[in-house]
């Protein structure tokens, strides 16, 4: 059985393992202090937001999510899904199914008009789940990066 929740502290280790797997799968790198800086900000569940999925006990899937407003409803916020990620071995046993419901969930319990996230257009594995649970409303994402 799946079960999704916060973080505890104890998933500390676990949790950057999985965060460490996704950012390499973008074939990115971030310095160490990024993931103390997330995890003292997903400990104080203030600005952002993670759960995690459990089977077994043993920490298998994490996302991570925020919220902001929406100029098409200045009164309404939207929620963002930022991160999504499985343990390769548990791939298509409903881990990444349960943490968007979960999210979708959370949000909705805020009054959030809806939860969205990007892809990368070759990650077929998520992709398949995705068109399943959610609309591809075709967009094209852009970004430029300011130094740090």
């Amino acid at each position: 059985m799946i079960n999704i929740g916060k973080l505890l502290p104890s998933d500390r280790n676990a949790w950057e393992g999985l965060f460490r797997a996704y950012i390499d799968f973008y074939e990115r790198t971030e310095p160490d202090e990024m993931y103390d800086r997330v995890w003292e900000e997903f400990q104080a569940d203030i600005r952002l937001h993670a759960f995690g999925a459990r089977l077994d006990g043993r920490l298998v899937g994490i996302t991570h999510f925020l919220t902001h407003g929406n100029t098409s409803a200045p009164d309404i916020d939207v929620c963002y899904l930022q991160d999504l990620f499985t343990a390769p071995d548990v791939r298509g046993e409903g881990v990444g199914r349960a943490l968007i419901e979960a999210v979708t969930g959370w949000a909705r319990e805020r009054g959030c008009s809806r939860v969205y996230w990007n892809t990368h257009e070759s990650n077929s594995t998520a992709r398949r789940l995705y068109d399943k649970v959610a609309e591809n409303r075709g967009f094209i994402r852009y970004q430029i990066e300011l130094p740090r």
